[in-house]
């Protein structure tokens, strides 16, 4: 059986959709899996011991003239395998219409409207409620292709050439690591960066044999900075640093995650690293930590979550502002307590 999935952003959303193939592979040990993903994310894909082929996809300039032609061989390649399966994870309509394409036999894809992409589809797997989790959505559909859903299958696997270069670069032995993730896709599910400096300070006074990672992108650089000097000497700023596998061992060597909603939690939620995640527009229900949604910090506000981008509240970001650094520090307490 020759399967592609195609799921190619962002990192959260590829995080919570590696069940899918995990149980894939373990209903049919001899199936050859392809995954379409965005040439930024395939990193954390390379090397995968259930792939047989991660197929890149450059996002960037993808309607340009000279992109579509290369896209055009893409497609004839894919065409090429005679897929027996085609699960569309992102329904959206570039990966509708790619999935379509690839001419697989089959084409299972998720009932999302907004783009028109169940157009493409044989079968159309719908969300069981506004409020059902991404995770629990994309492993519905595999019942519907006679695929048992468990838990009994290693979310991320280890790379332990990675994790030794953590010890080589960051010296990482024999310390207490607790991640802060400040950054996030849309600027308003940023917690703001001076409360993590005033967390960092208060944790620093209670666990004085705790060290702080700050992770990040490059553009995230100076959120790190001012976080990391709440505590100099016990911080270290990674933002912009360190590779997305990297990223993946950080989080798998640390105690624990302070994070905004956004790619990295959903790492540390599969590596079952506890999550204290702090929400504002989104709704951890359907996005959070999964298996932790219940540890979310979500203000009681009106307007929140709201679902969207921008803040359209007067006072800007208060549901967010509503989270105060004692609140968080209380229940990264609780987090560490409940681990000993």
């Amino acid at each position: 059986m020759k399967i592609l999935i195609l799921k190619p952003s962002s990192l959260g959303d590829v995080v919570q959709a590696l069940p899918v193939l995990r149980l894939l592979k373990l209903a049919h040990p001899s199936a050859v899996i392809f995954w379409w993903i965005d040439s930024r994310l395939a990193p954390l894909l390379e090397g995968d011991r259930d792939l047989d082929w991660v197929v890149p996809w450059e996002r960037r300039g993808w309607d340009s003239v000279r992109r579509w032609r290369l896209l055009r061989s893409e497609i004839l390649w894919l065409r090429d395998q005679n897929f027996d399966l085609v699960i569309d994870l992102q329904c959206l309509a570039r990966s509708g219409m790619f999935a379509w394409l690839a001419n697989g036999q089959f084409l299972v894809g998720l009932d999302e409207p907004r783009e028109g992409a169940r157009g493409f589809y044989d079968l159309i797997v719908s969300r069981a409620s506004f409020h059902t989790h991404a995770v629990d959505w994309y492993l519905s559909v595999l019942p519907h292709l006679g695929v048992p859903v468990h838990k009994n299958f290693t979310w991320l696997p280890a790379r332990p050439a990675v994790a030794a270069t953590l010890q080589d670069k960051w010296n990482v032995a024999d310390r207490r690591w607790l991640i802060l993730q400040p950054g996030g896709r849309w600027l308003n599910k940023r917690w703001p960066a001076e409360k993590f400096a005033t967390l960092v300070r208060s944790l620093a006074a209670t666990f004085p044999e705790i060290h702080f990672a700050v992770l990040g992108g490059a553009d995230e650089l100076g959120l790190g900075r001012e976080i990391a000097a709440a505590a100099p000497e016990r911080c270290l700023n990674l933002c912009g640093e360190i590779s997305l596998q990297e990223m993946v061992e950080w989080i798998r060597l640390s105690e624990l995650m302070v994070t905004n909603d956004t790619g990295p939690m959903h790492v540390a939620a599969a590596l079952g690293k506890p999550v204290v995640a702090l929400f504002g527009p989104t709704e951890p229900r359907r996005t959070g930590p999964y298996g932790q949604v219940e540890q979310a910090l979500h203000p009681p506000l009106s307007c929140a979550p709201c679902m969207k981008p921008t803040c359209a509240n007067p006072n800007q970001l208060e549901c967010l502002r509503l989270i105060s650094p004692a609140a968080v520090a209380a229940a990264v307490e609780r987090r560490l307590a409940a681990k000993c």
